[in-house]
């Protein structure tokens, strides 16, 4: 039960929040519950703005998207872009891999004329049958319509083109990146190796100006992720837990799965898929050492699953005994052995990034939303989800749908605060986030939900 005797609910969008840079508490209705809260307000300097006249007026959703329209109330949207922050003089990057027909969402669902690039060797901006990266530029849309939109795509498995996209979108004059594609063994599992260090210099440190911000998906792979250390018995044999040299892998259909170990790995490492009834080995991959970095090397397979069969992941090291840190990650199927700490994978594990993770409407993190470790938050925010969507029925889910929120926050933020560096827009988000599940700070919504203060 909420006291809500001594609360003041503040009901005039910015004008009641700027008593000396201090709000009132206010009260904000979050799905089932109503929940009480005071906005940390951002640095001093922010007064109430005046309010501005945008050249073209935003359409009201109330009547033709109710659920969006909520969405965004919940949000802090709607005071922002009655006040005439939204986007404006912003450049948004979406880095994806499926902006397949986006031009007929163009000027509806997404900006009129985004600015794009291709960086795969076919220079085929819609190569993939997917449509993933115009749905986060909706989500963008929606909450930031007046930022200016640029797209790129890069080819896979090609960390130096998906760097090249990066470095683009910068040159471009894009303050904010947003990326809602996991690539989990381009890192080392915990935020390191050569692509986070370049990535890291690209954006630059968020002190000066031109640095940018990078936004992640946190990652769906907290169910399907496994990390710890080398253990093997005296056959070489690796246990996932004591007892335990086989972990079960059920694919999510017919679909391809692939299965991914990076980290610290040793050469004589070799993991296999088995198929569960035979023992037949069906797929086998060792390390591969493509860096002078010893703490990231990876080794990939990929298996075609056969109807109404199951398989496992085993995993054995020649010298055997202990070894160095280590991750398993299965993209297109769930492991039984699965641990959600240290689950979100590259991009969103570097410190560089800001890894975005995954809510629903009673603040309660969604059990697939990727979590991190004791080394700092990780993600920093969370976003709610589903996004309901104008250009299709179905809602847009997954921490995909949660890192273009907290990018195009971010952005309007920026319109209303142009002289504002990257850590000062990054700080602002901090602090009007609104904690929700373990009390303050924590390693699976980090700040909390990621709103306009």
């Amino acid at each position: 039960m909420v006291d809500t005797s001594a609360m003041i609910v503040a009901k005039g969008g910015f004008d009641a929040i700027a008593m000396n840079g201090s709000p009132p508490p206010r009260l904000f209705h979050f799905g089932l519950a109503t929940l009480a809260f005071a906005l940390a307000w951002v640095p001093a300097s922010a007064d109430p703005p005046t309010v501005l006249a945008l050249a073209r007026p935003i359409p009201r959703l109330e009547d033709s998207n109710p659920k969006l329209a909520s969405h965004l109330n919940l949000l802090g949207v709607p005071r922002w872009h009655a006040n005439g922050f939204a986007g404006q003089g912003v450049k948004v990057a979406v880095l994806d891999t499926g902006f397949r027909d986006w031009r007929r969402s163009a000027g509806r669902e997404i900006a009129a004329e985004p600015m794009w690039k291709s960086f795969r060797a076919d220079a085929d901006l819609e190569a993939r049958d997917s449509r993933h990266g115009v749905l986060c530029a909706e989500v963008v849309n929606a909450i930031a319509p007046r930022t200016q939109t640029l797209f790129a795509n890069w080819e896979p498995d090609n960390p130096a083109s998906f760097l090249q996209a990066v470095r683009w979108a910068k040159e471009q004059g894009a303050k904010i990146i947003t990326c809602s594609v996991v690539v989990p063994s381009w890192s080392d599992g915990d935020g390191g190796g050569p692509i986070h260090r370049e990535l890291e210099r690209i954006l630059g440190d968020g002190t000066h100006p031109g640095d940018a911000l990078f936004f992640a998906s946190a990652g769906n792979t907290a169910l399907r992720h496994w990390s710890g250390n080398l253990c093997t018995d005296k056959d070489g044999w690796h246990h996932w837990t004591p007892g335990d040299v086989h972990n079960r892998l059920q694919p999510w259909g017919a679909e391809p799965v692939l299965v991914e170990l990076y980290g610290s790995l040793r050469r004589n490492m070799v993991m296999q898929v088995v198929d569960s009834a035979t023992g037949a080995v069906v797929a086998e991959g060792r390390p591969r050492f493509e860096s002078s970095d010893p703490a990231w090397t990876r080794a990939s397979v990929r298996v075609e699953p056969m109807a109404g069969r199951s398989y496992s992941v085993r995993l054995f090291a020649a010298s055997g005994g202990v070894g160095s840190r280590f991750h398993l990650v299965v993209l297109g199927g769930n492991l039984e052995i699965a641990t959600f700490e240290g689950s979100v994978p590259f991009p969103g594990d570097g410190r560089e990034v800001i890894a975005v993770g995954a809510i629903d409407r009673e603040g309660k993190r969604l059990a697939y939303s990727s979590c991190g470790v004791d080394r700092g938050p990780r993600p920093e925010l969370a976003g709610m989800v589903p996004f309901p969507c104008k250009g299709r029925d179905k809602p847009f889910s997954g921490t995909s749908a949660a890192a273009p929120q907290a990018a195009a926050v971010a952005a309007v933020i920026w319109s209303r605060h142009p002289d504002w560096t990257a850590a000062q827009v990054k700080q602002a988000l901090q602090r009007s986030a609104q904690d929700v599940g373990a009390e303050g700070v924590d390693n699976e919504t980090g700040h909390g939900l990621v709103r306009l203060p």
